[in-house]
């Protein structure tokens, strides 16, 4: 790859490529408008990186045969943009995950604590019990720290797909800065405040 290929998308790119996509848009569908969904006149939006479906894939991915990509999304689209999730709704969030019935919040809750054993979310116990507050790490950069450590599930496919992906759309947290090592991070930022 050249220089200009590997490097990331500045902001003025970036309004470019929005531009010209709107005035493609514009001229297959003129009065759309009205009909379409716009977090900046509608309420109840959070954000999320562009590269999430490449996220969830990875995660089902890693976890073969017990996928935790709904209950992830559920998890993050419960924030308000600021990575934390109090965990007082879990069958309104089992049902939204796709898990109903009686065992429905159970299987959903063992997903959440999967999804803490790969350091995806930390969890803290608050006034909903043991698991009554999340916390949603940043999943490039764990999926970078599993890299790194050759987790078993993690496919080189897979994860050079996301890397591509992040370099053409300029996340630059997939390519560059720190990676902590989330194993000690869930124990030294989540400590309790009685703790030294």
């Amino acid at each position: 790859m050249s220089d200009m290929a590997n490097r990331p998308t500045s902001t003025r790119e970036a309004s470019a490529i929005a531009k010209k996509q709107l005035a493609i848009r514009e001229l297959h569908w003129p009065t759309a408008d009205a009909f379409l969904w716009d977090r900046k006149a509608h309420k109840g939006f959070t954000t999320i990186p562009k590269t999430m479906p490449m996220i969830m894939k990875i995660m089902d991915e890693m976890t073969k045969g017990a996928p935790v990509s709904a209950t992830y999304l559920t998890l993050w689209c419960n924030t308000w943009d600021n990575s934390f999730v109090v965990l007082n709704k879990n069958g309104e969030m089992a049902n939204a995950s796709g898990f109903g019935g009686q065992r429905g919040e159970h299987t959903w809750l063992t997903r959440v604590k999967k999804l803490q054993e790969l350091h995806f979310v930390d969890i803290k116990p608050g006034r909903s019990g043991p698991l009554g507050n999340a916390i949603i790490w940043n999943p490039h950069l764990v999926i970078r720290w599993h890299q790194g450590r050759g987790t078993p599930g993690l496919t080189a496919a897979s994860y050079n797909a996301l890397l591509e992906h992040a370099l053409e759309i300029g996340a630059q947290d997939m390519t560059s800065g720190d990676v902590p090592d989330f194993t000690a991070l869930s124990r030294e930022v989540g400590r309790d405040e009685g703790e030294n």
